[in-house]
């Protein structure tokens, strides 16, 4: 395998890494995270607010944070790369569990697209502009059960805080 190739796989996997980063940052609620996945001088267009990135993350937070739970997950990334700078195309799927205004709660599911520009400066990959495309939602009454059968004696549960056990694998509890 020559040098180019091994470094195409590099850089690849990299944004792979920064995407999964940027996951992990929104559904832990932690701005340093999700900031890191950004430039600072990055924007974000994702219709609830299009501007600097970094602003995304502080406006953001707090409206997960208001969410019992959320989960994104990422699929069928196609990446291509140009020198130092790259573009992405990656489905999302975005799980949120809500509290409804009548007292009940709410699943709500997100799918759409990141379509990303990365650049690397510096030698690293960060996101340098992002789309978010919705293609479609789904919205239900909740049906999650938490303390009964089986699911009761699931007791290590996440959090979208420092409180979640990733910490304790990653650091930074």
């Amino acid at each position: 395998m020559e040098t180019a190739q091994l470094q195409a796989l590099w850089d690849q996997l990299q944004i792979q890494r920064l995407l999964a980063t940027y996951c992990r940052g929104i559904d832990r609620c932690d701005e340093e995270i999700l900031k890191s996945a950004y430039w600072p001088d990055a924007t974000e267009e994702h219709g609830l607010f299009n501007g600097n990135a970094w602003e995304f993350a502080e406006f953001i937070v707090p409206l997960l944070k208001s969410m019992k739970v959320t989960m994104h997950q990422i699929s069928n990334t196609l990446i291509e790369l140009d020198g130092d700078k790259a573009s992405a195309e990656t489905y999302v799927s975005a799980y949120h569990l809500m509290d409804n205004p009548d007292g009940g709660q709410a699943d709500m599911v997100v799918g759409g697209r990141y379509l990303d520009r990365f650049e690397r400066r510096r030698g690293e990959w960060r996101i340098a502009k992002r789309l978010f495309v919705h293609d479609w939602n789904q919205n239900l009454k909740a049906s999650c059960i938490w303390d009964s059968g089986m699911y009761a004696e699931l007791k290590v549960r996440g959090s979208n805080d420092r409180a979640d056990p990733s910490y304790r694998v990653f650091g930074g509890a």
